[in-house]
């Protein structure tokens, strides 16, 4: 039996103690488990909303010296049941206008906010989150928007963002999740990300009953 790189080994070995000598017992040991599914994922938000930190920390590096993205990097973040290879893109204005670019080929977006910045700043994010969900390559995809931040003093709860973003009439139909988010509390965020990967399952899932 062949599971996909790997081949279930089995080893025979002899019972001193059967009562007939000589008998051989052959014991199979488990082969190593299927790999997990891989699925690519562009990462999107504003410059200084915490998007390399919370990709960083999912990664167990280190979050001393962040600085931020420009242009894009790519990092594959492993979980219990999936490998998310996830493309950050820098959110400079000098870079945003060249976010769609890269989004060929994506099977899921994160879209990160900062929910404590300035009311100016938190109306590009939404203008720039409504683009996305309205992209032609985008807009079928699952989508896990963070509220991040929630830490701060500053912060808008996880209802606000959600009403002043316009969330539900205009993510109608669509396959999307609205969680708060902390770099002090990756829990939370790992559990986001999870339900982004069944989100990522259930439309493999779909697409394989067509």
């Amino acid at each position: 039996m062949h599971f996909g790189p790997y081949k279930l080994h089995c080893s025979a070995l002899y019972r001193e103690n059967t009562p007939v000598a000589g008998t051989l017992g052959t014991f199979c040991c488990k082969g190593p488990p299927p790999p997990r599914p891989e699925y690519d994922v562009v990462c999107i938000g504003l410059t200084g909303s915490g998007k390399t930190s919370l990709l960083s920390r999912l990664c167990s590096e280190a979050t001393d010296n962040i600085v931020p993205t420009t242009g894009f990097s790519i990092k594959a973040v492993p979980f219990q049941n999936a490998i998310l290879n996830v493309k950050e893109l820098g959110g400079a204005d000098s870079i945003k206008k060249y976010w769609s670019r890269y989004y060929q080929g994506s099977q899921g977006v994160v879209f990160v906010l900062d929910s404590a910045s300035s009311e100016e700043d938190l109306e590009v994010a939404r203008t720039e989150l409504h683009s996305a969900l309205q992209h032609p390559q985008l807009c079928t995809l699952p989508f896990l928007i963070l509220a991040n931040h929630q830490d701060k003093p500053a912060a808008r709860s996880v209802q606000e963002i959600k009403k002043y973003f316009e969330l539900e009439p205009l993510a109608r139909g669509k396959s999307w999740i609205l969680e708060g988010s902390t770099v002090d509390n990756m829990d939370v965020v790992k559990e986001s990300f999870g339900q982004l990967i069944h989100l990522l399952e259930e439309k493999d899932q779909d697409a394989g009953r067509i």
